[in-house]
């Protein structure tokens, strides 16, 4: 059947109202239909080349950029655009979203980041409580051959942007358990996703602890940071972000280290 004509299945309530609460300043992805002209499959990522084209833009902001930030950088604007919704169907609705890489299609904005996706439906329903089967499409469809190509351009380690994936997955498991559609069995899962720390196949889990939180001495707020540096600093138009396990170093001093070395 044509891609104009296919209809996604109907789900009550839709995915797109599910966006109030904590969700209100977010846009849902688009679903069925035809997509946007701008829009274009992510499945073309697999070709290193299209991958490097598209980051192409991107990176043009930044014309001295070390190529770790950059490339970590514009990693961080498409995991926080893919794991919103697939975490609002996965925790509010039990669906699966279809966020492979073989399904979702991709809508940047005028610098070049993920700004919006276009998936063919509004997902399958889950019937598992197991962590890994909830969140498989997302980590072995869509991130795990990502990442791997981020990595092989960039030059930086695959943890960092595994870090990046499960920094987002924290901050929005957290947001989401206080929207009122929160179902308890799903939260417990997603959070056990994050304190697994190794996989059946006895691999480390990429995505284990990604973020800390403690009470500095002396103070009664909780910090929240990130077990692995973002490398967003290695830009001149940055500083460290909020929740950099590296504030307090001397950020001139590594910067020195770094053209030294480079």
């Amino acid at each position: 059947m044509p891609l104009a004509l296919r209809q996604p299945p109907l789900f009550e309530p839709s995915l797109a109202a599910c966006y109030t609460g904590p969700l209100a300043n977010f846009s849902p992805p688009l679903v069925g239909g035809m997509p946007l002209l701008e829009a274009f499959k992510a499945t073309r990522w697999r070709d290193i080349n299209w991958l490097k084209q598209d980051l192409a833009r991107f990176s043009s902001q930044y014309p001295n950029g070390d190529s770790r930030a950059v490339v970590s950088l514009w990693s961080k604007w498409h995991f926080s655009a893919l794991t919103v919704p697939t975490l609002t169907a996965n925790l509010l609705l039990n669906r699966d979203l279809p966020v492979g890489l073989d399904d979702v299609q991709v809508i940047f904005n005028e610098n070049g980041a993920t700004a919006r996706l276009w998936l063919p439906h509004e997902g399958s329903p889950l019937t598992t409580n197991d962590p890994l089967e909830r969140f498989a499409t997302l980590i072995e469809q869509h991130w795990a051959p990502l990442i791997e190509q981020l990595a092989a351009i960039s030059g930086a380690a695959q943890r960092v942007f595994w870090s990046n994936a499960g920094g987002y997955l924290d901050f929005y498991i957290n947001a989401l358990a206080e929207h009122p559609l929160a179902n308890e069995a799903a939260l417990e899962a997603a959070k056990a996703l994050l304190e697994t720390r190794t996989l059946p196949n006895g691999k480390r889990n990429p995505l284990f602890q990604p973020v800390r939180y403690f009470t500095p001495k002396g103070s009664e707020e909780v910090k929240r940071v990130r077990k692995l540096c973002c490398l967003r600093y290695l830009l001149d138009e940055f500083d460290v972000c909020g929740t950099c396990p590296l504030e307090g170093c001397d950020l001139q001093a590594r910067k020195r280290a770094k053209q030294t070395t480079g």
